[in-house]
């Protein structure tokens, strides 16, 4: 039933069942592309988790590693310990293959938002699904991993952004993380409204948005470099210590900037193939807009991450990253 949920949410079919037994536990579909994985038994440090796959629809291996663990799990390869929520996130963009269909639904997920549309009526689902399913869990800790991968190559194939907030990150994840093959790690300066956000700002849950790998077709992506991030997964499904690595093996980055979109007549000043984590030295030109005019690079380098030039006006084209100093 757990693989069958994947193909029956992508093609819009309704489930043959919307409850029913698993080894360990229990699932209940709460809504479309929303599955909650409730433990028969589970102990008192058992952690509410929540995974989230296709915010983007084209970002597809994600969704395969996920269907690998539930496919796992189905057949009593693991065994469920802890509650979990999993969300396929944009159902509609995945039978696209694009990456939305409206509008960016990772730039939506906030409590005050009144745009009306898809993007935003699936938004405000899954925040319901959120507040939810930690209402129901409020006395454990807190995780929200949404899996993404990159419409572009990266020095750093495998990273993670951490969203902002006031309260630190457990230092247990960032050890989980460096065993989990993940490289680098970007801090972020400012409240972006993506999904991993909403779940640190308003529920205090240790989030992250990952970004594993370059954005491919299903059928293309090889799983083999997300092992360890299955695994890491696994552990926490079944409520085991998953593997701890070095975090200083990881290299840590903190935006400082994101460069906007501001009218029509806007260009990226550097290649359409430049590489996530690309540097640029001092002065260099980035950008040209007709509206805010150049934008260039200061008194000392910066890298720069997510550049998309296609952008929706008012939208960020770019973010400007400098290197800084791994948690302690």
């Amino acid at each position: 039933m757990l693989a069958e949920w994947l193909d029956h949410s992508l093609e819009a079919r309704p489930p043959a069942a919307v409850e029913g037994e698993i080894p360990g536990g229990r699932f209940r579909l709460l809504a479309p592309g929303v599955l909650e994985l409730v433990p028969d038994v589970c102990s008192a440090q058992a952690q509410a988790g929540v995974i989230s796959v296709g915010i983007h629809g084209n970002e597809t291996a994600p969704i395969e590693l996920l269907g690998a663990t539930l496919a796992r799990l189905e057949a009593g390869l693991l065994r469920l310990a802890a509650p979990l929520l999993v969300i396929l996130g944009h159902p509609a963009a995945i039978r696209h293959q694009a990456r939305f269909v409206t509008t960016n639904l990772n730039r939506l997920f906030r409590r005050e938002l009144e745009e009306k549309g898809a993007e935003p009526d699936r938004a405000r689902t899954l925040m319901a699904a959120v507040d939810g399913f930690y209402a129901r869990h409020p006395d454990r800790d807190r995780w929200h991993y949404d899996l993404h991968t990159a419409i572009r190559d990266s020095r750093f194939p495998r990273f993670v952004v951490e969203p902002f907030a006031n309260a630190p990150t457990p230092l247990v994840q960032w050890r989980w993380l460096a065993a989990a093959g993940i490289q680098a790690v970007l801090h972020q300066h400012r409240h972006s409204w993506t999904f991993s956000h909403y779940a640190k700002h308003y529920h205090g849950a240790a989030a992250f948005t990952f970004e594993l790998g370059r954005a491919r077709p299903f059928g293309h992506n090889d799983l083999t470099p997300l092992a360890a991030m299955g695994r890491l997964l696994e552990a926490l499904i079944e409520d085991r210590a998953p593997p701890a690595g070095d975090p200083g093996e990881m290299v840590f980055f903190r935006a400082e900037h994101e460069l906007l979109r501001h009218s029509e007549r806007f260009r990226l000043c550097f290649p359409d193939d430049t590489a996530n984590f690309s540097e640029f030295p001092p002065h260099s030109l980035l950008a040209h807009d007709a509206a805010a005019g150049d934008t260039r690079v200061g008194e000392r380098p910066v890298a720069v991450v997510f550049p998309n030039a296609e952008v929706e006006i008012g939208a960020r084209a770019a973010l400007l990253v400098v290197p800084c100093s791994p948690p302690t």
